[in-house]
Parts: C-alpha cells; structure tokens; sequence
C-alpha cells in the first residue's frame, strides 16, 4: 500500500522539523511548506490525502488558504495545527471548511490519532468519481486530478485551474476575458501569451482536438 501523503503548512521551522520526523517514523510521506502561497502552488501540483495547516503564515493565512481551496472545490481533508484557541477562532476555522481543529501545544501522539481518524474515514466514505475524457485520459471530480492510462499526470497551478474551468463549461464557449480572470487575481498580472502557452500545453496532455479556439469569441471544451 503507497504511504499516504501529507502537506505541512507551519512557518516555524523547529516545530516543522519534528513534526516532520515524527510523522515519517510513522511511515507518512511529509512535504514541508512555509508560506500559503507555497502550500496552494504545492496542493494544485501535487494530490495529497491530508493536509496540516497553521493558521498564522506569511503571504496566505491557513483560513483564506483553506476557504479558497474548499470554493474551487478542494475536498482533501484539513486539520488546523494553530495557538489560535478562542471560540471566535475554533468557529472561523471550521467555517472555512476544516476537518479537525487541534490547539498548539499539542503532544504528536494526539496528532497522529487524528490523522489516522481522518484517513480512514476517507478511505471508506470517499466516492469514485471520474470523468471520463477518453480512452486514456480521465479527470478525478473529487480530488481535481488528471489521469493518463490510469497514472497522475502533474499539472501545474494554472493549467489545472484551466482545466477545471473547461471541464465545468464543457461544450460552452468562455470569451477570453473569463479565462484571464479566472486564472490571474488581483495581485497577479497575466498575458496573452502565456494564456496560450497553458492552452498549448493542455493541448499536449490531453489532445488538440479537445479545446477549440474560435476567432474573436474565446475557446470551446469539447467533450461528448
């Protein structure tokens, strides 16, 4: 059976560490992260069974990261390892889509209760659910994967949000304007350019013949 793979999101990095250690003793695959930013880029890149997440990082804090993931229709499953111990924040929390909620200090052996609580539950109650786009090619609804020949093919951030996109308005045409909104916020500036270097590259994975481009109106998923 492949080890279950977990994201750490924690900015302290002697707690990082130990957790780290402790939870590979365990025979968890553990892929470290410091900052929200660099947790969301990791978890669109990479499927992962759990994640552990601080609330008080850099750039994203673990509510925004986790309410932004549950919108775009992340369900991997979410513990909160946080100092934050006040009703306001235990609510703020499981509001934003949290599974678990655990107050630092916390003794690892608690830690890994709840993770193996959590795992298992997933095991047993999470559903198939696979789009399929071809023969070969097949989109996971539930976790945002794509599979090639029954194998993850990793796409980067903005090509599985694009992807996304177009598997949610198959067969409808999205104006270019949708696109570069969809894929670039506030904070980010896109272009042309790459737009159709992500489109190209999507292209090479799942076949030309899929995302139609049409002259002056956008572009058309087309799937039977």
């Amino acid at each position: 059976m492949p080890k279950a793979k977990l994201l750490l999101l924690e900015d302290d990095t002697s707690l990082s560490e130990t957790v780290c250690e402790f939870l590979v003793s365990k025979d968890y695959d553990v892929i470290p992260v410091y900052d929200g930013k660099e947790a969301e880029v990791a978890i669109y890149e990479t499927r992962f069974d759990l994640l552990l997440l601080d609330v008080n990082v850099p750039v994203l804090n673990g509510f925004q990261l986790l309410s932004r993931l549950r919108l775009e229709g992340k369900t991997t499953p979410a513990i909160f390892l946080t100092s934050l111990n006040a009703i306001e924040d235990v609510e703020e929390g499981y509001g934003s889509g949290c599974d678990d909620y655990l107050r630092k200090p916390f003794a690892l052996k608690e830690l890994l209760f709840r993770i193996e609580t959590l795992l298992k539950r997933e095991f047993f109650h999470t559903p198939q659910a696979r789009l399929r786009i071809d023969e070969h090619v097949e989109y996971d609804t539930a976790t945002h994967q794509l599979y090639i020949d029954q194998k993850i093919v990793q796409l980067q951030n903005k090509e599985a949000k694009l992807l996304k996109l177009f598997l949610q308005k198959k067969n409808e045409i999205i104006s270019h304007e949708t696109l570069m909104e969809h894929l670039w916020d506030f904070e980010e500036t896109g272009s042309d350019e790459t737009l159709r270097t992500y489109i190209k590259n999507l292209r090479k994975i799942i076949g030309k013949e899929r995302i139609v481009s049409l002259k002056k109106l956008g572009y058309k998923f087309t799937l039977a």
